[in-house]
C-alpha cells in the first residue's frame, strides 16, 4: 500500500478540529468499554485495520474480554454475551455506520429510548459519528497498522 498524506501534520487545524471529538467523547456518561465496541463494530464494518489495531488493545486495557471482541462481528448470534444496552449500542453502531442503507431505524431508537436518555442517545450518535470519521481519515490516507 502506497505511503499518503499525514493529515495531522499536512493540516493541524484539520486534526486538531477531530481531537476537539475526541475531547468531547471522554466528558459523555459512556463508560470505557461502551465506546470501545463502537469504535471495534465501526471499524469492523469500515474495514480499518489501523483503528481495529488501536481499539481492540484499548477495550482489553480497559477490561474487556478477548472472547467478546471476538465474537463483536457476530453478536446478534452471540447475544448472550452482550447485555441488552450494548445490543442496542451495536444496532444503532451498524445502522448509522451503514446510513445510507435504512437509516437509524425507528424499531432501533424505540429500544435506545427505552434503555437511555436522550442526552445518552446524542452521546451514543456523536460517538458513532466520530469513529466513521476516524476510520474514514485512517483508510483514505493508508495509515498503516503499527508492528510490535
Amino acid at each position: 500500500m502506497s505511503t499518503r498524506i499525514n493529515l495531522a501534520a499536512t493540516d493541524s487545524s484539520a486534526y486538531k478540529a477531530m481531537s476537539g471529538l475526541e475531547q468531547y467523547l471522554q466528558t459523555t456518561s459512556l463508560n470505557h468499554i461502551q465506546k470501545e465496541l463502537i469504535k471495534i463494530r465501526a471499524s469492523q464494518i469500515n474495514g480499518c485495520a489501523f483503528c481495529l489495531d488501536m481499539h481492540t488493545r484499548d477495550a482489553v486495557q480497559y477490561g474487556e474480554t478477548p472472547q467478546r471482541i471476538y465474537l463483536l462481528n457476530a453478536w446478534r448470534e452471540a447475544s448472550e454475551f452482550y447485555t441488552q444496552e450494548e445490543q442496542v449500542l451495536l444496532a444503532m453502531t451498524e445502522e448509522v455506520t451503514l446510513i445510507s442503507r435504512q437509516g437509524l431505524t425507528e424499531n432501533t431508537y424505540a429500544r435506545a429510548k427505552e434503555l437511555f436518555s436522550e442526552k445518552q442517545i446524542t452521546e451514543i450518535i456523536m460517538a458513532i459519528i466520530t469513529i466513521n470519521a476516524w476510520n474514514r481519515i485512517a483508510v483514505s490516507t493508508h495509515l498503516q497498522v503499527p508492528t510490535d
